[in-house]
């Protein structure tokens, strides 16, 4: 049974605890699937399962309240934290990683935070690296928060609206004209998400050439 398939089989008040708690843990550092179930309960709102602005609020409480514990968690951790999640999950946290997003987060400050909801790699990164960075808390929550609300927010909406499109085209076109249309919009997210990546990541070459720093303060 896939992710969505069983979402619809419990009551919604269950999916919108579960969209808050799966998504607040990942931020924290913890690699989970945020994105396929935000994506999946949207999908659910377009054939009616569940309130499609509820999904968004809890998405986005979710993505902000793990976003500034994981802060918390790095600021006390410090570096020893990323060794530590290294030996725990060294797919996510390997040293390459962490130097790739140490570098997006030296090289581009606040809007590392900002766009780095839209890149899987430093999604769950955002948090606890600027505290490890120790960029003011301030400063971290005024790039963090509307990087929550146009990732959850916007992410609800666009599955959900695509959701009843193809509701809707489903009883009029073929399922070839329905196929065309995800593509079409597929591609388009692609394109978006791959500019976004391009423009926050540096040169793997660059970055694996790079030593590991000590901690420094992220200002302004």
């Amino acid at each position: 049974m896939d992710v969505h398939a069983w979402l619809a089989t419990i009551p919604p008040l269950t999916v919108y605890i579960l969209v808050t708690s799966v998504i607040l843990i990942e931020m924290l550092g913890i690699p989970l699937p945020g994105e396929i179930i935000l994506v999946s309960a949207a999908l659910l709102a377009s054939q009616g399962h569940v309130d499609p602005l509820w999904v968004g609020i809890c998405a986005t409480v979710g993505a902000c309240v793990g976003d500034s514990l994981g802060y918390l968690i790095g600021r006390k951790g410090g570096r020893p934290l990323f060794v530590r999640l290294g030996r725990r999950f060294p797919r996510h946290f390997s040293p390459g990683n962490v130097i790739l997003a140490e570098s997006s987060f030296q090289r581009w400050g606040a809007w590392a935070v900002f766009f780095g909801r839209f890149v899987a790699l430093l999604r769950i990164f955002a948090g606890p690296l600027a505290g490890v960075l120790r960029m003011p808390y301030p400063k971290f929550l005024l790039a963090d928060v509307p990087g929550g609300i146009l990732w959850a927010g916007g992410t609800t909406a666009v599955v959900y609206y695509l959701g009843l499109v193809a509701q809707s085209w489903l009883h009029r076109f073929s399922w070839i004209g329905l196929l065309l249309a995800a593509l079409c919009g597929l591609v388009s997210f692609l394109v978006i998400k791959r500019r976004v990546k391009k423009r926050l990541h540096l040169a793997p070459e660059e970055a694996g050439n790079r030593p590991v720093a000590e901690p420094v303060a992220v200002s302004d």
